[in-house]
């Protein structure tokens, strides 16, 4: 099992100063597969680590349909940046596809200590790098790409994932319907015994 002093110090690429004045305020919190860890409209300013296991981020539409925005496995550092800013709540839901354990950080606290030390100030730096590049790349995906070709990318790079994951919740992620889905699996099984 990975630890977010693990996960926040490789972030910073360093020793992270005043360790174990964060170590007490860390919060860990274990989900059952289904259960949320938050919903959209929380007051949540803080950092989560997973980890173990694999969480889903969801936007909800006001017609009550779901959308994965993304998951997070374990070593994964997330927020919801809306949340984050002063009076700000989630923006999405978050909740868990298998048992996994999550480990929560106040942002405000993680900025007191980024405004005293280089060391936390790359940590956040370089997980606002990662987000950024992450969601660039998943924008892109949806904007260029076929149904299909978001598909065989999702099974690409996330090979570990698939066997996890429920077949609606793999499309809604790659924005297609699960009869959508279906369909293109049984045409991608059908080249596969042509080929």
């Amino acid at each position: 099992m990975t630890t977010a002093r693990e996960v926040l110090r490789g972030l910073a690429g360093s020793a992270l100063p005043e360790w174990d004045t964060v170590a007490p305020l860390l919060r860990a919190r274990t989900l059952r597969k289904g259960e949320f860890l938050f919903h959209v409209g929380e007051v949540r300013p803080c950092i989560f680590i997973v980890t173990k296991g694999l969480v889903k981020m969801v936007y909800e539409t006001t017609e009550g349909r779901a959308w994965v925005k993304a998951f997070a496995g374990e070593g994964t550092c997330f927020a919801s940046l809306v949340a984050l800013a002063p009076g700000g709540v989630t923006s999405f839901s978050t909740q868990a596809v298998v048992e996994s354990r999550v480990e929560q950080l106040d942002f405000a606290q993680v900025r007191r200590l980024a405004a005293h030390h280089l060391e936390w100030q790359r940590a956040v730096s370089r997980a606002f790098e990662v987000y950024g590049l992450r969601k660039e790349k998943r924008e892109m995906e949806l904007l260029t790409l076929s149904a299909e070709e978001r598909y065989q990318r999702f099974l690409d790079e996330h090979p570990e994932l698939a066997p996890l994951l429920a077949q609606r919740d793999i499309a809604s992620y790659i924005r297609v319907t699960p009869v959508a889905l279906s369909r293109i699996r049984a045409r991608m099984r059908g080249r596969r015994r042509v080929s």
